[in-house]
């Protein structure tokens, strides 16, 4: 049995978690400075957090080793489970030109790319996270953008940011829903906190991708529309999640957006004049800088010009668009039967929990940690509904089974360095969590006193910059956070919420959804490139985040807590 241990380093609580962030601070900083791919630089920080397990935090090697082949595990299933379904089902409409019909029927909807953003990255996107999560909507929601005329870089950097709004209620609520269990606090009490905090930045996103897009302009021209599907937005997240049902906040939420966005005056028509769209720009882009990058991975014989100059003239059949629009109302479809109580019941049948071996750990004081035991829901699972929406996909598209099964094959072929990546992030978390590196750093943070307030969330983004969910921090890091509360007369409630509203904010920078972005554009190898483009970003909207936080733990801000 192993006991974790908080003050390894010389009995110091600072110098064990100085030593502890070392193999996040590892991988970022090969992503980040010195440019090492991202399927090196994830194994190099699981050598790290290796090294730090053993000698300094005393995890036996086996342990560790076991340890990390479960994190490896988990990042194949449900991770990469999800992600390979996606891609695959977007390959099928790749290969039966049903994407090419969906793109123009996009474009008809509107020409402006910064509405486009919109209504993919932000409302689609939403949507997709809140029936899946776990990768599958930046995924999807960056190959439809590149596929509509979008600079890969910037399809993948707008596919992130646009991620941040609905992460806290994402996969039907699961985050919040996790952190309610793990803290013991009402879930009602919590989704109201959360409610009332991450809204505040779903406000605000919708503008900051109309500036992604088009900078300057982009706010000057399209603010109306940003700001009325973010205002829309934001109060159905609110209403649904304090008022209705927190695992139907982001369904609302996205399904308001949209509408508000399509009764705007004027979003149906383009808003600049062809050949001068911030798609055709290759300079003077605040974020990906020149353009013109070539597309590599999926919609690789498209190049990235922009759509109004691409056969405007053609028209679809009504049929034809419809079988486009198939596979995601396929998609949207299969995941809300499956969240009917007596069918989720049902698939939940097929989950199976098994003691995972060389495995037997206990926190501080003594209680057994999750690790010592594993999960597989093998049907109940994102991945597997995105297969059976799939293969209902390859029917209504008329794909034979033998060439489905080839761009299966190739979809995995294809996020062959991606696997190496998430699996090796995934076992770097995993070691970090049940060495008891992680909880050293929280405690640490917690033990802050007066400005726990303010670094509250910052824990929260550093448990999802590890493990790339959500879900995953406010489990790691929840029940902390509720005793770092009470030990300080802060509100628990409100610092557990925090936890999640600024774990959303980690998304964008952590390895696994870095990896997902780049493969789904066709960038394998340049994560470092796209970490540098959102870093700030996550910073900038992180120390909003801090601020509402203390702001709602005074007189400030007190007044919106319930």
């Amino acid at each position: 049995m192993f006991t974790q241990q908080l003050e390894p380093v010389a009995g110091s609580l600072a110098l064990s978690a100085l030593v502890a962030a070392v193999p996040l601070a590892t991988v970022l900083a090969l992503l980040g400075a010195v440019r090492m791919r991202a399927h090196h630089a994830g194994p190099v920080g699981l050598a790290a957090a290796l090294a730090v397990a053993w000698p300094v935090f005393g995890m036996p090697p086996e342990q560790a080793l076991s340890s990390a082949a479960q994190g490896a595990l988990f990042g194949l299933f449900p991770i990469l489970w999800i992600v390979v379904n996606a891609l695959w089902v977007y390959r099928m409409t790749v290969r039966t030109r049903h994407f090419d019909v969906l793109r123009r029927s996009f474009s008809r909807l509107s020409a402006d790319p910064r509405v486009q953003a919109l209504v993919i990255a932000f409302c689609f996107g939403a949507l997709l996270e809140a029936l899946a999560g776990f990768g599958a909507p930046v995924a999807i929601s960056a190959v439809m953008l590149v596929a509509l005329g979008f600079d890969p870089v910037r399809a993948a950097v707008l596919a992130l940011v646009a991620n941040t709004a609905p992460v806290a209620f994402g996969a039907m609520g699961t985050p919040v829903v996790t952190l309610a269990q793990v803290t013991g606090l009402p879930l009602d009490s919590v989704a109201d906190v959360v409610g009332r905090q991450t809204p505040l930045l779903a406000l605000f996103v919708p503008l900051l991708l109309v500036f992604l897009v088009d900078g300057r302009r982009g706010l000057r021209e399209t603010w109306v529309p940003a700001l009325a599907c973010g205002t829309a937005f934001a109060a159905a997240q609110f209403l649904a999640s304090n008022y209705v049902s927190a695992q139907l906040a982001d369904i609302g939420a996205a399904l308001a957006g949209a509408a508000a966005l399509m009764t705007v005056p004027g979003v149906r028509k383009p808003a600049v004049t062809p050949g001068d769209g911030p798609a055709a720009v290759p300079v003077a882009d605040p974020v990906t800088g020149p353009a013109a990058v070539p597309v590599t991975g999926p919609g690789r014989d498209r190049a990235p010009t922009d759509v109004r100059d691409r056969a405007p003239d053609v028209r679809d059949s009504r049929r034809e668009t419809v079988r486009a629009y198939a596979p995601y109302a396929l998609i949207v479809a299969v995941f809300s039967l499956a969240q009917i109580p007596p069918v989720k019941d049902l698939l939940s049948r097929a989950t199976r929990t098994v003691d995972w071996p060389f495995l037997n750990v206990v926190s501080p004081d003594g209680k057994p940690v999750g690790g010592n035991v594993f999960t597989l829901p093998l049907i109940a699972t994102g991945g597997t509904l995105v297969l059976l929406a799939g293969a209902l996909t390859a029917a209504v598209l008329g794909v034979n089974a033998r060439t489905a099964l080839r761009e299966w094959a190739a979809t995995v072929h294809e996020l062959r360095h991606a696997i190496v990546t998430v699996t090796s992030v995934l076992a770097l978390a995993y070691v970090m969590n049940l060495s008891g590196q992680a909880a050293t750093i929280g405690h640490f943070v917690a033990a802050a006193g007066a400005g726990l307030a303010f670094l509250s969330p910052v824990l929260g983004w550093f448990g999802v910059a590890v493990s790339g969910s959500d879900t995953s921090a406010n489990a790691l890091f929840g029940a902390l956070q509720v005793t770092a509360a009470e030990q300080t007369g802060l509100p628990p409630v409100l610092l557990a919420a925090a936890n999640s509203s600024g774990g959303v904010l980690g998304k964008m920078i952590s390895p696994q959804n870095l990896t997902i972005a780049c493969a789904a554009v066709g960038l394998a190898g340049r994560e470092g490139d796209l970490l540098r483009k959102v870093l700030l970003w996550s910073l900038g909207l992180l120390l909003v985040m801090c601020l509402i936080v203390v702001g709602q733990s005074t007189a400030v801000l007190g007044w919106m807590l319930p």
